[in-house]
């Protein structure tokens, strides 16, 4: 099985490293590492239109770009790589990404990447940020790549997982739950500095406490000690809003026009 393994932590981050030599340690595997330069979080599937990129090899084999996560996985399946992967990682990210936080997560728009191309893929994060326990998530990422490997959908549909681990040790966590995501509420206040200059400087406020956490969810698997796992796909049409607006816009425009 060979692996393109990323990140949105970038290519230095502790858990890329801890993953890629869990990974590289299965039997019959091959992990190529294509990741950013630098940190790329927050950058969903961002893609890089109006400047080059360009792709370096670090002394440990890692290539790294100066692009986002989504640029790494493009890149890759589109030149960089002479094949095609069986499967495409990206973690484990310094935090989690459940609920609301896959729209924006890199570590997510890397896999997404993957999936878009046809690949199977998984997005792997650490509840808390710190790496504390990195290793044994690590372990438990492998494990789940080993379980499911290229496993196909029916018709040989490719399959989008993204998986949140708490930062507990090996024997501490519970089996893996498949689950839903939750939500968050709305993010916490802007926080507004004065630069040297005086001019005034915004940064983005911390992700909201959870709002939806029901047993279903990612919030709530994970606060139980399991890990969570959660299929996701791309299609954001409102199916069950479809009829409503179809019928509501030909009234609001005056009847017969279609």
């Amino acid at each position: 099985m060979n692996i393109l393994l990323s990140n949105d932590d970038g290519y230095q981050a502790t858990g890329l490293v801890a993953l890629h030599a869990a990974l590289a340690a299965l039997p019959g595997v091959q992990v190529e590492v294509v990741a950013p330069e630098h940190n790329n979080s927050a950058k969903s599937n961002a893609l890089t239109l109006n400047a080059p990129l360009y792709v370096y090899r670090a002394a440990n084999g890692f290539r790294y770009v100066n692009g986002t996560p989504a640029d790494c996985v493009h890149i890759a399946l589109t030149g960089l790589l002479d094949y095609r992967p069986d499967l495409v990682v990206s973690g484990i990210n310094n935090g989690a990404n459940m609920g609301d936080d896959t729209i924006y997560s890199g570590t997510v728009g890397a896999a997404m990447e993957g999936y878009l191309f046809g690949i199977p893929a998984l997005a792997f994060s650490q509840i808390e940020k710190g790496w504390a326990h990195i290793d044994a998530a690590a372990a438990q990422a492998a494990e789940l790549v080993q379980a499911i490997g290229t496993h196909q959908l029916e018709g040989g549909k490719p399959w989008l997982l993204n998986v949140n681990i708490p930062n507990l040790p090996r024997e501490q966590m519970k089996p893996p739950r498949v689950c839903r995501l939750g939500r968050r509420h709305a993010a916490e206040k802007v926080i507004t500095m004065t630069n040297p200059r005086g001019e005034t400087m915004y940064w983005i406020g911390g992700a909201g406490p959870a709002a939806d956490a029901a047993e279903d969810t990612d919030f709530h698997a994970t606060a139980e000690g399991h890990v969570a796992v959660t299929p996701l796909k791309v299609d954001l049409t409102d199916r069950d809003a479809l009829t409503y607006w179809a019928q509501g816009l030909r009234h609001m425009l005056g009847g017969g026009r279609r």
